[in-house]
């Protein structure tokens, strides 16, 4: 549970960082980047996997790489819906998706069991 919220916190905080960093991208205050996260979690379970299935044709083609490009839509989507956060543009929210998407590699690698560990 404490590891589930911790990630929550880094997706925020990647949130946050990505709209003092990267040009339109814009985050309002560190609350609106905890909702965010929250919205992109709740958006990624419900449409995620519904959009995954239907592009799954053009995501095998590309060998994964639209898979970027349907986090940038649900990221845009995120932005709709959460009052405080714009992005400006396509190119930010792919940025974004792909900086989403490393730091979530990361995450992964860091809290893995080891086969010792099992």
């Amino acid at each position: 549970m404490a590891k589930m919220v911790l990630h929550f916190l880094v997706t925020a905080g990647v949130f946050f960082i990505l709209g003092q960093k990267l040009p339109g991208f814009h985050v309002d205050s560190w609350m609106t980047a905890v909702l965010a996260a929250l919205a992109l979690g709740a958006v990624n379970v419900t449409l995620g996997p519904i959009l995954k299935f239907l592009t799954f044709p053009i995501t095998l083609l590309t060998l994964g790489l639209f898979s970027f490009v349907i986090n940038a839509v649900l990221i845009l989507l995120v932005a709709f819906l959460i009052p405080g956060l714009s992005i400006n543009g396509f190119w930010p929210a792919l940025v974004a998706a792909v900086v989403l998407s490393g730091v979530n590699l990361l995450w992964k690698m860091s809290t893995a069991k080891s086969s010792d560990e099992k």
